[in-house]
């Protein structure tokens, strides 16, 4: 169940407001699935947000079990493809903050030579919202947990709306990260930064 729900949050990004998915993201960390059940599906609704089919599976396999009303659910309005991303992305931040700064440092400190990660990937994200780091982590396992604790750390080193996006090697992604990826640098390799789990 949570990797279906974080599957769903991932696919969320750059769609749902930065200060809500991280949230939504934490509380599948610490499996307050009854919670995400109540509110996610409202605020798919209030946003006017669609999902594409394969999203409206996933919202019902990770939400209904948890309470979510079905009513709701199907009126979340549907989308036949999800349209390129509005956002930009660069290797270096517009602001001028060095790839070397405390933040990459402690990540990298984080997460280097872990197992069940392999590449973890930094870029810059511009779009209405501001500039803001992206965070693209490979892993095997544990995708929600790994997610929530990246996003504590950031908020530790004061990034107060971490986008931090977690997911398995091979995984069809979505236009948004396609892109952040094709924009992002090397922070750290995990144990697992074989063949199997580079994100390119």
């Amino acid at each position: 169940m949570s990797d279906t729900c974080h599957e769903l949050l991932l696919r969320l990004a750059g769609r749902l407001p930065d200060e809500l998915l991280w949230r939504y993201r934490d509380w599948a960390a610490s499996d307050a699935y009854a919670v995400l059940a109540r509110s996610l599906p409202r605020t798919l609704l209030h946003g006017r947000i669609p999902l594409t089919d394969q999203e409206l599976r996933l919202l019902q396999d990770a939400l209904v079990p948890y309470g979510a009303e079905p009513g709701a659910l199907s009126s979340v309005k549907g989308l036949d493809e999800l349209p390129a991303t509005d956002y930009t992305f660069s290797p270096e931040s517009p602001d001028r903050v060095p790839m070397g700064d405390s933040a990459t440092v402690v990540l990298g400190a984080t997460l280097r030579g872990r197992h069940g990660v392999g590449e973890v990937r930094s870029c810059w994200r511009i779009g209405p919202s501001g500039i803001n780091r992206v965070l693209l982590v490979a892993a095997t396992t544990g995708h929600a947990r790994l997610t929530g604790e990246l996003q504590r750390v950031l908020r530790a080193l004061g990034e107060h709306d971490p986008c931090v996006e977690v997911m398995s090697s091979g995984m069809d992604l979505p236009p948004y990260h396609r892109a952040a990826l094709a924009a992002s640098e090397l922070v750290c390799a995990g144990a697992e930064s074989d063949e199997h789990l580079v994100l390119s």
